[in-house]
């Protein structure tokens, strides 16, 4: 029998779950003018000095790619829990934490429950929430940052999973201690906390949040790391959650088998080992993001407003004749690309990667003479 003899419905086609339907699929950071020109990237908070040289090495040191990596990346969790304090086998790795945030919504919740974030949180939560069949549930904000209030409020019997960022991305607020510690406290015992530490490494140690304690000893706590970010590693694809051994065992049951590849568990060892690299891109990091957001704070009569960062970016506010949207025109023009964020609520702001003195010293100069062209 030929395929055309097949008497095939016109409606026979896959249909996809309505749930899935409603995704907005993740939109990277531009690299690239909308003429296709090469751009520098600070759209994507990438670290701008690049990657350990140990790190480096080890990866290409990694050469056997005709076998599978290690499963379970024992080593690597070894390394992690040996700098962090935490028993190798209260952690968990991913490819990257993007795969153990979507894996956290997964595995507690599904059609008919909730899933609450804060407005202008991290989009992958949305996504999370939606890909499980779940509902999100979006809290307000409290000036672009976390109101711990508003979160509880928007917390229901359905709800399964709060996701916190933290520092937050894209606006780079910071939730201290003592008001991540009443969020746990005041939450349902019952509903999973996952606390999002992709730029956790940014801040000043002395102001840790304490979200390793906290996953330490609750049992609905599971707290999320990056290697994409202070590591220089986001071509590789790592991460690593930790917390109560039930949530561990859970994103293991539906991680994928092989999730992080032999060069990857390499480099994040090796990564792990340079600690002065770490502390000398939190430094740069530091010094850079204050010089331009002095450098914003001097455009405040244009209408230019930082909120303030912990993170390794800065979001920009326009609340002035210059848009952001004739800014990051502009600021493409002279080779730069960063994140404008209207899909998120944000159509009056750039998020700004912290590159390098000289790439934020010209992007200041360039928003200087837009905002006095327009004034």
């Amino acid at each position: 029998m030929t395929y055309d003899a097949i008497d095939t419905p016109a409606t026979s086609a896959p249909t996809m779950k309505p749930w899935i339907a409603a995704i907005h699929a993740y939109v990277p950071g531009k690299s690239q003018s909308a003429d296709g020109t090469p751009l520098i990237k600070l759209s994507a908070n990438e670290n701008p000095l690049g990657t350990s040289a140990a790190a480096l090495a080890a990866r290409a040191g990694a050469l056997d790619a005709a076998t599978y990596p290690d499963p379970d990346s024992v080593e690597l969790r070894s390394a992690i829990g040996a700098l962090h304090g935490i028993d190798p086998a209260r952690i968990v790795c991913g490819t990257g934490s993007d795969e153990l945030l979507n894996l956290a919504a997964q595995a507690f919740a599904g059609p008919g429950d909730e899933v609450a974030y804060v407005r202008y949180g991290f989009s992958v939560y949305d996504i999370a929430a939606r890909r499980c069949g779940a509902t999100p549930v979006v809290a307000p904000d409290r000036d672009f940052g976390t109101d711990v209030d508003a979160l509880l409020a928007s917390v229901t019997p359905a709800t399964r999973v709060v996701f916190v960022a933290n520092p937050n991305n894209p606006t780079g607020t910071f939730m201290p201690r003592a008001d991540l510690v009443r969020l746990h406290c005041t939450l349902p015992a019952d509903v999973l906390l996952v606390i999002d530490r992709a730029y956790a490494e940014y801040v000043d140690p002395g102001d840790d949040d304490g979200a390793l304690e906290l996953a330490a000893n609750a049992e609905n706590v599971l707290v999320t790391h990056t290697f994409s970010k202070i590591y220089g590693l986001a071509g590789e694809r790592i991460g690593w959650a930790t917390g109560a051994p039930s949530l561990v065992d859970a994103l293991n049951r539906i991680r994928g088998p092989f999730n992080v590849t032999t060069s990857a568990q390499a480099a994040g060892i090796a990564a792990l080992a340079d600690q002065a690299f770490v502390t000398a891109s939190r430094t740069h990091n530091r010094t850079e993001r204050t010089r331009f957001v002095e450098a914003i704070e001097a455009l405040g009569n244009h209408g230019l407003r930082a909120v303030p960062s912990e993170a390794n970016f800065v979001l920009v506010l326009f609340e002035g004749a210059l848009t952001a949207a004739a800014a990051s025109d502009g600021i493409a023009r002279i080779g730069y690309a960063v994140r404008h964020l209207p899909s998120q609520g944000l159509p009056q702001a750039l998020r700004i990667t912290v590159g390098t003195a000289e790439q934020m010293g010209h992007i200041a100069s360039a928003l200087r003479a837009m905002a006095e062209a327009v004034r």
